[in-house]
């Protein structure tokens, strides 16, 4: 009879746990699944605002670049003559000698 009583002691042991462990996972599944919504629009916000982000930049670099492809608004300068040479530099030097 003792016998019997420790293997149903060890058997019910058993079973206990692994429905402890059942419940355990149920529950852990229940309280996921309910967060599932929240964080999808979670993550659907933060893809929004990086998206947002990027378009902002985008727009930037291409008012950037519009901006330097028409290029300033006064006129450009002319270029300058060169320099001619001095007429002192060549009044000491004899010419013909």
């Amino acid at each position: 009879m003792a016998v019997l009583l420790a293997i149903g002691v060890l058997v019910g042991g058993v079973m206990g746990a692994a429905y402890a462990r059942a419940r355990r996972g149920w529950r852990d599944y229940q309280v996921t699944k309910d967060s599932v919504p929240g964080l999808r629009r979670a993550a659907w916000l933060l893809i929004r605002l990086a998206a947002t982000k990027v378009g902002v930049v985008a727009l930037l670099l291409v008012g950037a670049v519009a901006y330097a492809a028409v290029g300033p608004d006064h006129e450009r300068a002319e270029p300058a003559p060169s320099p001619s040479p001095s007429s002192s530099a060549t009044h000491g030097a004899p010419k013909g000698r």
